[in-house]
């Protein structure tokens, strides 16, 4: 079986950076990718679908020092479910995309190091996401 996802997006909001108990850095972000199409009465229409992402470790401390709102990120990574307890003790959901790959698409601009967001690809790094047994279960990212 196969549980992949590829996405190309922009950050709706800074992310939220936190370090755990070990030291491990996680960073959430919310993505947002358009889908362009014509309706049946042929006008242009487009679709945004927001994604949250999760990234761990080393990608966590990336986008804790180049990603902000506005930047356009390449996600590799996979689809997780996962079921917790909300401070009221009421069984929560949640989708998520948990990364292993990012690219930050753009190049620094050499004056600002901001990211000019309309260029080629320039990777960043590749880090495996924690296990299953890794993720704290009561203390959620976000």
């Amino acid at each position: 079986m196969i549980n992949k996802v590829i996405l190309v997006g922009n950050v709706g909001g800074d992310p939220d950076v936190r370090t755990l108990e070990n030291n491990v850095k996680v960073a959430t972000v919310s993505l947002a990718t358009s889908e362009r199409y014509t309706d049946s009465n042929k006008q242009k229409q487009e679709r945004t679908t927001w994604h949250r992402v999760v990234l761990w470790r080393n990608l966590a401390e990336v986008v804790e020092k180049y990603v902000h709102k506005g930047s356009q990120l390449y996600i590799e990574g996979r689809i997780s479910n996962r079921q917790y307890k909300d401070k009221d003790g009421n069984d929560r959901y949640a989708m998520e995309i948990v990364a292993n790959d990012m690219k930050l698409l753009g190049k620094r601009d050499d004056n600002s190091g901001t990211t000019n967001h309309n260029t080629d690809v320039s990777p960043i790094g590749t880090v495996p996401p924690p296990s299953v047994d890794e993720m704290p279960a009561d203390d959620l990212p976000f």
